[in-house]
C-alpha cells in the first residue's frame, strides 16, 4: 500500500484541559484522509512557546507530506503559534504585506482601528504566504520547508475549515495520486475475538486496513461493524475491498454471523 503521511498539531491549553473537544483535528484528519493521506500522528500540546516549537520539529523530523496545525493564531498574549513555527523553521518573525493588508481592511470596513494586538496577526515566518481567512481575521500560514507543505490555521472550527479548503484548492503542492476508498460489514452473533484470526490473515493477504468495531459486549450479543479502507489507485482498492468482503462473508458464515444492512 502507498503511504502519504500527514501530521495534525493541535494547540491550546483549553483541548488539553478537556473544556474544548478537539473537533479541528476530527475535521483535518477526515479531509486529508479524503485526500489520499494516511494520517500518521495527532499531537496536542499547551500555549506554551517551547512545547510549540517542540511539536512542529518533531512533526518535521518525521518527514510527512503535509503538517496541518490549528489554534494559536489570534491577537492575544497566549497566540504563538507563528512565534513556534518560525522558531522551529530557524527563521525570524516579520510583517507580511499580504497578510496585514487582509487585516487592515477587515477592520477599516468596520471602522476599527488597527491597535498592536490585531496587528501582531500579520507577523509571520520569514518565507511564509498569507492563506485567506474568509470566516474571519487572522489569516493561516502557509510555508513549504523541506518538500513539506506546512499549514497553520484558526482555532475557530468555521475558520480553520475555511483555511484549509483555500490552502488545499490554490496551495497543497503535495497532492497524492490517490483514491481514499472504505465499505462497512454489519454483523451480529459473532464475538470480535472469534473473528479476530481471519482479520489478522486478511490484513497479511491484501495489505489492507480491516477494523472491527464492537457495539455491544461481547459475551450477550455480539454486534460489530466492520470497517475495510484503504488508499491507492481507484481500481485497485475497490477490487480489494471486495476481495475482502467476500472472504468476511464468508467467515462470518462459518461463525454463524448474521449480516445486518445497517445498525
Amino acid at each position: 500500500m502507498d503511504y502519504w503521511f500527514a501530521e495534525i498539531v493541535t494547540i491550546g491549553n483549553e483541548v488539553l484541559s478537556g473544556k474544548t473537544v478537539n473537533t479541528n483535528a476530527s475535521h483535518i484528519g477526515r479531509r486529508l484522509t479524503s485526500l489520499g493521506f494516511t494520517v500518521r500522528r495527532i499531537t496536542v500540546v499547551m500555549d506554551d512557546i517551547d512545547e510549540i516549537v517542540s511539536a512542529f520539529r518533531e512533526a518535521i523530523d518525521r518527514k510527512p507530506k503535509v503538517i496541518v496545525s490549528s489554534g494559536g493564531l489570534g491577537p492575544t498574549w497566549d497566540d504563538k503559534t507563528a512565534e513556534g513555527l518560525a522558531k522551529a523553521l530557524g527563521v525570524n518573525l516579520e510583517l507580511n504585506k499580504t497578510a496585514f493588508d487582509m487585516i487592515l481592511e477587515k477592520y477599516t470596513k468596520r471602522n476599527i482601528p488597527l491597535t498592536e494586538e490585531r496587528k501582531k496577526m500579520a507577523y509571520l515566518p520569514y518565507g511564509a504566504m498569507a492563506v485567506e481567512n474568509n470566516e474571519g481575521i487572522a489569516p493561516g500560514i502557509y510555508i513549504y520547508h523541506n518538500n513539506i507543505d506546512i499549514l497553520a490555521t484558526p482555532g475557530v472550527p468555521r475558520e480553520m475549515e475555511n483555511v484549509l479548503e483555500n490552502f488545499i484548492n490554490k496551495m497543497l503542492r503535495n497532492k497524492p495520486n490517490l483514491k481514499y476508498l472504505e465499505d462497512f460489514i454489519y454483523v451480529e452473533n459473532v464475538m470480535e475475538s472469534a473473528l479476530a484470526p481471519y482479520v489478522k490473515e486478511l490484513v497479511k493477504k491484501y495489505d489492507i486496513y480491516i477494523k472491527t468495531h464492537p457495539k455491544s459486549y461481547e459475551l450477550l450479543r455480539p454486534i460489530l461493524e466492520i470497517q475495510i479502507a484503504g488508499s491507492g489507485r481507484e481500481e485497485e482498492i475497490k477490487v480489494k475491498i471486495e476481495k475482502v468482503k467476500y472472504e468476511l462473508l464468508d467467515a462470518i458464515k462459518k461463525l454463524n454471523g448474521i449480516i445486518r444492512n445497517s445498525l
